[in-house]
């Protein structure tokens, strides 16, 4: 690369994303620089996002001792008046840790940190404001926007009410409301909304579409919609909000139907706008949809070719495990790098309680390309592991090719889900076949065991329609005959297909709603 300009890698946003490429910019011997605002560093995941939500997550569930009620009854509690300085200030915490973990981990890898935010002079240089009334150029021959994304804001809704929030106010609460609307069922509404019901607040949740995270398995969907009721979750599926009014009594949610819902506070979780209006894109050549999302090529390179943009400012999947990975794939093309990636067969994590995990496709998917699998189901309850922790509820469904025997959906309900679910990734990244989980030996007691009993269950009704299965006609037996169902043979693992060939067991998931 050449040396007119300040940086080899200039990235702006330090993020999930922009950690990632400028740092693996840096490790391939180029120079390299995030530009990051002092508050942000960490960006939305560290800051307001994925760390806080998950910390709070784990305070809800410890304080409230939800998950061990199982096994000391239905009024245990670690904490009887839990309040937002016992949620928050774990949160706090880990926050002010991993902020020091990302300053340390740029640093180490000689990563310039420009503090600021920076807008686009041309197509090379960032103008960054400091905030303290500086103002510094900056140049690179190569640019990654990493800027991420903030809550959208429906314009018809006050949210300068202290009792209206959006996922970022929900960590600036004074007090826990009694009762509580979501509006939205997408992955950060009913992530929320569980918190909230598991803490006591009586929750409504008000969605437009017909159910709930519909990119998911239906049959864990309705294991989880089941669960949230329990926690006295009320749900209003088809129904669209039409006004918000506060009072010093609180809020009144009206919707189209012309149902009218009180509660203490009203959560909004109406999707995410691409963090783009400050870059002045068009400097750069550049246009952002009507979401603030700006539109990249399969190597993340924008319409301009030195420019790339990575994580949820691209939009699907916004998830941080794809952020990170496509922040790395960026900065190796940017660096005329070679690269493998396997980012086809990402794992979809839901931190609702109980979480939710899958990856590859669903049953609905495969029966819409038809594809015939069947399906192997291991539930916790038959685990002497998920009797210790309490949890009968959890399951795990192994998704089987009937003609190759190979993993083609693995999807997790439960305790440990979003750990779990990699074992059924790394078998489905290799080729490998279900017969391999079956001779596997697993550490007992452990939820893992559940793949070996959802192997055997998915085996199992595979030999019985191959014992049942009448001779067909030659021709027709040569082209759809199943595998034979033989224990004893050992099973021929192909070599890993590459994602973009679009095999059926590499397809990414469908887009995530919210």
């Amino acid at each position: 690369m050449d040396h007119d300009h300040d940086y080899d890698l200039l990235v702006l946003g330090s993020g999930p994303g922009g950690q990632k490429a400028a740092i693996a910019a840096a490790k391939l011997g180029r120079r390299a620089a995030v530009v990051e605002r002092r508050s942000m560093v960490g960006g939305v995941c560290i800051n307001t996002g994925t760390i806080p939500s998950k910390t709070l997550r784990e305070a809800v569930l410890y304080l409230t001792g939800l998950n061990m009620r199982e096994l000391y009854g239905q009024n245990y509690r670690v904490k009887d008046d839990i309040a937002v300085d016992d949620l928050l200030g774990r949160t706090q915490h880990v926050i002010g840790r991993e902020i020091e973990v990302v300053r340390s981990q740029l640093f180490r890898n000689g990563v310039d940190l420009v503090p600021g935010s920076a807008r686009f002079v041309d197509p090379h240089t960032v103008l960054v404001d400091a905030g303290d009334g500086t103002h510094r150029q900056v140049s690179g021959e190569r640019i990654v926007i990493a800027t991420g994304t903030r809550p959208a804001r429906p314009a018809n809704i006050d949210f300068d009410d202290p009792r209206i929030l959006d996922s970022d106010g929900i960590l600036h609460l004074d007090v826990l409301p009694r009762s509580m609307v979501v509006v939205g069922a997408g992955v950060i509404g009913i992530e929320y909304a569980s918190m909230f019901a598991a803490l006591g607040t009586k929750v409504t949740v008000v969605e437009q579409r017909d159910r709930m995270l519909d990119f998911c398995d239906s049959e864990v969907t309705e294991s989880l919609k089941f669960h949230l009721r329990d926690l006295s979750v009320t749900f209003r599926f088809g129904e669209s909000v039409e006004s918000v009014e506060a009072s010093p009594r609180g809020t009144v949610t009206t919707l189209a139907s012309g149902k009218r819902i009180p509660a203490e506070a009203v959560m909004y979780s109406a999707g995410r706008q691409g963090a783009t209006e400050a870059l002045d894109l068009p400097k750069a050549g550049l246009t952002a949809d009507r979401r603030g999302r700006i539109e990249v090529g399969p190597t993340y390179q924008t319409s301009v070719p030195h420019i790339y943009a990575v994580g949820d400012v691209i939009g699907f999947p916004a998830l941080a495990s794809t952020s990170m990975e496509q922040g790395r794939l960026a900065a190796y093309h940017a660096c005329g790098e070679p690269v493998n990636s396997l980012v086809a067969l990402q794992p979809i994590g839901i931190y609702t309680i109980p979480e939710i995990s899958y990856c590859g496709q669903t049953e609905e998917q495969l029966t819409a390309a038809r594809v015939p699998y069947e399906v192997g189901i291991s539930r916790y309850r038959e685990l002497a592991r998920g009797q210790i922790i309490g949890d009968s509820y959890g399951m795990l469904k192994l998704l089987v090719s009937s003609h190759t025997r190979h993993l083609l959906g693995v999807h997790v309900f439960g305790s440990h889900a979003t750990e779990l679910v990699h074992l059924g990734q790394a078998i489905m990244t290799c080729g490998g076949t279900v017969d391999q989980l079956v001779d596997t030996v697993f550490n007992y007691p452990t939820l893992s065991e559940a793949y070996k009993v959802a192997a055997l269950d998915a085996v199992n009704k595979l030999r019985a329609v191959a014992q049942l299965d009448v001779p067909v006609a030659p021709a027709a037996a040569a082209a759809s005959a199943p595998r034979p169902a033989t224990p004893a043979a050992t099973p021929r693992v192909p070599a890993p297909r590459s994602a973009k060939r679009g095999a059926p067991s590499a397809r990414a998931p469908r887009k995530i709603p919210g």
